[in-house]
């Protein structure tokens, strides 16, 4: 008789061990599916995730190679040759515009935006300003009347930090919309229009609503601001917009009129490099360049190099962390995944071997009486596989129909822990001491035109400008878990590998043993 007559009547006979093997087998294929699934949905999100968030690389003057050229520089000019660098003859080179432009013809740009920052003083309105900020202003302006006053007179002491830093920062972009604090949604257009490159070389602006509120200012009207340096010089601006801050005050900006958040005025790069002399013309304090792919980041490095890049005088930073944090939980629900695939594979090939050793053992007789009529054993064999064949058909479409919904249960918790756990990390992570954006401002107060950058960003430390907070980036939380049919293929091979394993462990022992011997015991 055929192998697969007998397979398909033995299945039908013992209804109750072809119930049991369907059972377990059905159990171990649907965690595999699951397994399956939330792998390729993960693998799915991350390339979504690469689509809609870019890393940024941003270009700036390479503070290091400035450092050491001001310490060579004195160093020549000194008798003693120390490496001590000169504090008064440090400067910095702004970021040239041709080569900006450059960079954003490169492949795998999706977007670029300048920054350009300075300060002036508020002229036509006032700016916003809190007590511990007037008392400090006191007291150093009665410190400069005093007798160890070097500068002489009332201008002494802060009254001349104050003419140098203004009260107002001027925040240069080519626009709004690629802004750090707009990209980030620390700030919204509410009313108005934002900064595009259409502003280029215009005197328009844009304000944050507290100010606008304080000194009753409407889109559409014009406002006055002076020069830190020189009250002579009057600016008009005509504002555009108006936009609202979630950002909050430290106490550094408290004390600092210029450094709180509701003082900052958005305007074309072109007015901040104006504002800032002719030193400044064609150039910004940096520029953040998004990428459309994060895993090609080296790639854009090596890129603009070749286009002829002077890495003496510029750096560029690369910061990846709002990617990294966006599928740090998919990464590991991935693995996670994969490791359910491979443990349950395991699992089930030992489970379904004993139950067929189990089976086999109960069948001696039957294979004896087979072999003894010269049967081969391969044949045997085959009956063998050929049962848990039919049984692995029942239960591919029990694990086809169920598995994606176990697949969305067991993904969607796996994600949720694994986000929470990010979570948790990042905001420990970014606790005391490692400050966010506009903390790390006000590190060039002071700084003259020509002797500085004169970038006075109220996030201007150039450690950590483009760096976008981790903290905005928003976590993938939902996995889009599918049964297409590649899963159902790879589920029916692992199907056929654990029957197939399942049924040669099982088979080693009888198959051995002569037919006399089997018929005997």
């Amino acid at each position: 008789m055929n192998f697969i007559k007998r397979a398909f009547y033995s299945t039908k006979a013992k209804k109750g061990r072809t119930l049991l093997l369907t059972f377990v087998f059905s159990a171990i294929l649907i965690f595999i599916l699951a397994g399956l699934t939330i792998q390729s949905a993960s693998l799915k999100a991350t390339e979504n995730a690469k689509k809609s968030m870019g890393a940024t690389v941003t270009l700036s003057t390479n503070m290091e190679n400035a450092m050491k050229k001001s310490s060579s520089s004195d160093s020549d000019d000194s008798s003693d040759k120390s490496d001590r660098p000169d504090p008064g003859s440090f400067s910095i080179t702004p970021v040239d515009l041709d080569t900006v432009n450059t960079l954003a013809k490169l492949d795998n740009v999706a977007s670029y935006s300048i920054s350009s920052s300075t300060s002036v003083n508020a002229k036509s309105f006032d700016a916003i300003s809190s007590e511990d900020e007037e008392e400090d202003e006191s007291s150093s302006s009665n410190s400069s009347n005093g007798g160890n006053n070097q500068q002489g007179g009332p201008n002494g002491g802060m009254q001349m930090m104050r003419m140098s830093s203004g009260d107002i920062t001027i925040e240069g972009t080519n626009d709004t919309a690629t802004a750090s604090d707009f990209t980030s949604g620390t700030a919204k257009i509410t009313e108005g229009v934002g900064i595009t490159e259409d502003d280029v070389d215009s005197n328009h602006a844009v304000i944050e609503t507290n100010l606008a509120k304080a000194n009753d200012i409407s889109v559409g009207d014009t406002i006055k601001v002076t020069d830190s340096e020189d009250e002579d010089i009057v600016y008009k601006l005509k504002v555009v917009g108006i936009y609202k801050t979630s950002e909050t005050a430290d106490a550094r900006s408290m004390r600092m009129t210029a450094l709180n958040p509701y003082n900052a005025i958005y305007t074309s790069y072109t007015f901040a490099n104006k504002v800032k002399g002719d030193d400044y013309k064609d150039s910004a304090d940096s520029v953040i360049y998004t990428l459309s792919d994060p895993e090609k980041m080296d790639t854009f490095e090596k890129d603009a190099k070749k286009a002829g890049l002077d890495t003496d005088t510029y750096s560029l930073r690369t910061n990846d962390q709002v990617y990294q944090q966006m599928i740090q939980p998919l990464e590991n629900v991935e693995s996670f995944a994969k490791k359910i695939v491979i443990l349950v594979s395991a699992a089930g090939t030992v489970i379904l071997a004993l139950i067929v050793i189990l089976m086999i053992r109960e069948r001696k007789y039957e294979i004896g009486v087979l072999l003894s009529l010269g049967e081969k054993r391969f044949k045997i064999i085959g009956q063998f596989f050929a049962e848990l064949l039919a049984v692995l058909i029942v239960a591919l479409v029990i694990a086809g129909v169920s598995g994606k919904f176990v697949g969305n249960i067991v993904g969607e918790q796996l994600l949720e822990q694994q986000a929470t756990t990010t979570a948790s990390t990042s905001n420990n992570q970014d606790g005391p001491g490692q400050g966010g954006p506009g903390q790390a401002g006000g590190q060039n107060l002071g700084q003259g035109r020509q002797g500085g950058s004169g970038n006075f960003g109220r996030g201007s430390s150039f450690s950590n400008f483009g760096a976008s907070s981790a903290k905005n980036a928003k976590q993938i939380e939902d996995l889009n878990i599918t049964l297409s049919l590649k899963e159902l293929v790879e589920l029916g091979g692992f199907g056929l590998a654990i029957s197939f394993l399942a049924v040669i462990i099982a088979s080693i022992g009888v198959m051995r043993m002569q037919p006399k011997k089997i018929l005997i015991s």
